[in-house]
């Protein structure tokens, strides 16, 4: 299991500007739209990466179909992929975006290998994490369960 300081994440969202957000949904319930659209409210500029949505508009940007389409620096890449859909991500992240700082893969999406190979590369990488929930906690936004949901039980 991956370990990480708080200072590792706070200096990662702090530093990164541009998040690519591979296999972002259109759908408001999916966490990967919710997700993107949490950062994009705190400031960051979120490029949605979705082939089966590539052209359409969220969040404000043009959905595109691959990293190769985003045709300005990106800070980190953001996955919302299988982890066996990992390598090629990575592989295309490195070639696309010379300055690259972050990988980050969220809850569940972990691979070893691909991991190595971008941390070779000065790149680095975060795994089975959400930056929205990291983001909350280091930040002082998290409440009940995990989630910002705005409303404060009293039955706890």
């Amino acid at each position: 299991m991956n370990t990480y300081s708080d200072t590792l994440l706070k200096d990662v969202l702090k530093r990164t500007r541009v998040i690519a957000v591979v296999g972002v949904s259109m759908n408001p319930v999916r966490p990967s739209y919710y997700v993107a659209r949490y950062l994009g409210l705190k400031g960051y500029t979120v490029i949605p990466v979705n082939p089966g949505h590539a052209g359409k508009m969220l969040f404000g940007q043009t959905v595109v179909s691959s990293l190769r389409d985003i045709d300005r620096a990106v800070d980190m890449v953001d996955i919302f992929r299988r982890s066996e859909a990992v390598p090629p991500i990575v592989d295309e992240a490195l070639e696309t975006f010379p300055d690259l700082q972050t990988i980050w893969m969220q809850i569940g999406v972990e691979h070893a290998e691909a991991a190595v190979q971008a941390e070779a590369r000065g790149v680095t990488v975060i795994q089975n994490l959400c930056p929205k929930m990291e983001y909350q906690r280091l930040f002082g936004e998290l409440r009940m369960g995990g989630f910002a949901t705005g409303i404060i039980s009293s039955k706890l």
